[in-house]
């Protein structure tokens, strides 16, 4: 008797992203979307985390929680003490490991969900969690305190907003639901020590703000 094959909705559901270009790109094989290239949004995101990856002694070890097609990543990797680029993606993490070869650098297929993370002193989750259901975003979360760093961005509404409304997961967001990922909030309640805002870019369609914030752990 052959064994039922386990699914893997949200897995499925990010590898036809790529495959249909629902985020867009011609040329590459693969594209992160937007947020991952606009200049408006890349840059001084990039600025940002360099002031604060280079305030430390002794460069920290980096998981990037859904790297993407590491448009971005490959801009912090020279930072890092490590760099662990992880994304659910096999096809997508194959053609990163083609396209970028540092010794300090690794790629893993690996599913933040339900698989265990590579030890760090910093997880970057760079507007992952607003495409995940709630119960996939408790089981990342449930995670995060592993690390001393979260630096998590996401596309929230702009102004005051009803956090945390659960969607179905996919390449959606909660912000047709007048919605947005706080951490902080019911129903996941993050523990943290210290908050601070990072930076936060209007986008260019005006919906909304991609803001960024870092978590103090422990």
């Amino acid at each position: 008797m052959s064994k039922k094959k386990t699914p893997w909705p949200t897995k499925d559901a990010m590898a036809q992203v790529y495959e249909k270009k629902l985020w867009g790109g011609t040329d590459a094989d693969f594209y992160s979307g937007d947020g991952s290239h606009n200049p408006k949004i890349v840059l001084p995101y990039i600025d940002a985390l360099r002031s604060f990856l280079m305030s430390f002694k002794t460069p920290l070890v980096i998981c990037d929680i859904g790297c993407g097609d590491f448009n971005i990543g490959k801009q912090l990797v020279q930072y890092s003490k490590k760099y662990i680029a992880i994304d659910l993606v096999a096809e997508l993490i194959a053609y990163n490991k083609e396209r970028f070869n540092q010794q300090n650098l690794e790629f893993h297929c690996l599913d933040a969900a339900v698989d265990d993370l590579p030890s760090a002193d910093c997880v970057i989750v760079r507007q992952v969690l607003q495409h995940l259901s709630n119960k996939e975003v408790k089981q990342v979360v449930n995670k995060l305190y592993g690390f001393r760093y979260v630096i998590l961005t996401e596309h929230i509404p702009e102004g005051v907003f009803n956090p945390n409304i659960d969607i179905i997961s996919g390449q959606g967001t909660r912000l047709k639901k007048q919605s947005g990922i706080n951490l902080l909030a019911p129903p996941f309640n993050f523990k943290i020590k210290e908050e601070k805002e990072l930076l936060s870019i209007n986008t260019a369609d005006g919906k909304g703000l991609i803001k960024t914030v870092i978590y103090e752990v422990f």
